[in-house]
């Protein structure tokens, strides 16, 4: 069997004395949309913060691509695109001044990182918003912003962390399907979090995060049956209202 892409395995973090993440373990295979599900405060911030290497732990480990994070940080984080939750956009600087600098820090070449611009804002449907401040974008459109600057590098895993916080419907939506569509044309592995339900698609692998535990890990339907449930909203309901 494959190596997994992403490898946690029995993380814990906490807050001074107050524990957040206790031994948490999951995998994310090649090419999955895996989904981390958990209502507000489950702990799926900490997770993202802790694979992306703002925090770090000695309780446990995690592996992308098979290198150790903690051992190699600087050799594997190049192979992350990260989505914040909080937007992260100097909104006073046009879309291309904002990516342009995000490739210099990336040691992206001029030419180089024009061209690759080009290419994930067409990508992402927002090539006639180059020159925009991005305070005059919409939501949606500073999050395509972002999403486009997450793979400007040409990572093969792609986190986001609460991606459509603050964002309408069909903004949301847009955004759900266009991620999806990255999966389906680049082979991408994704892992995103979420606590809204609508969002998780058809095939898409759901891991439940409840109070820094994970309690239910597949898709849709062999969670609703775990949890001896008619859906996953109803699964959902059950394991965060009864999981310690």
């Amino acid at each position: 069997m494959a190596q997994p892409v992403i490898e946690i395995s029995d993380l814990r973090y906490a807050y001074g004395a107050k524990p957040v993440l206790h031994g948490v373990s999951l995998s994310v295979a090649r090419g999955e949309f895996a989904v981390l599900l958990g209502p507000n405060g489950a702990g799926k911030t900490t997770l993202m913060a802790l694979l992306t290497g703002l925090f770090s732990t000695r309780e446990g480990r995690i592996l992308l691509e098979g290198v150790d994070l903690r051992r190699e940080p600087t050799k594997v984080l190049g192979r992350l695109g990260v989505v914040f939750q909080q937007p992260t956009l100097d909104l006073d600087l046009t879309v291309r001044q904002n990516l342009r600098y995000c490739a210099a820090l990336q040691g992206i070449p001029g030419r180089r990182a024009d061209a690759r611009i080009a290419e994930e804002l067409e990508r992402h449907g927002i090539a006639d918003r180059i020159g925009e401040r991005v305070r005059k974008l919409s939501g949606g459109q500073r999050r395509r912003v972002e999403l486009a600057r997450a793979l400007l590098h040409e990572p093969s895993i792609l986190v986001l962390d609460e991606p459509t916080v603050g964002l309408d419907l069909p903004s949301r939506r847009g955004i759900v399907e266009h991620t999806h569509a990255l999966v389906r044309e680049r082979g991408l592995t994704v892992l995103w979090t979420t606590h809204l339900i609508d969002e998780i698609w058809p095939g898409d692998t759901v891991a439940i995060l409840h109070r820094g535990r994970l309690v239910a890990r597949g898709g849709a339907d062999a969670v609703a049956a775990m949890a001896g449930a008619s859906s996953l909203v109803e699964a959902f309901e059950q394991l965060t209202r009864t999981a310690a």
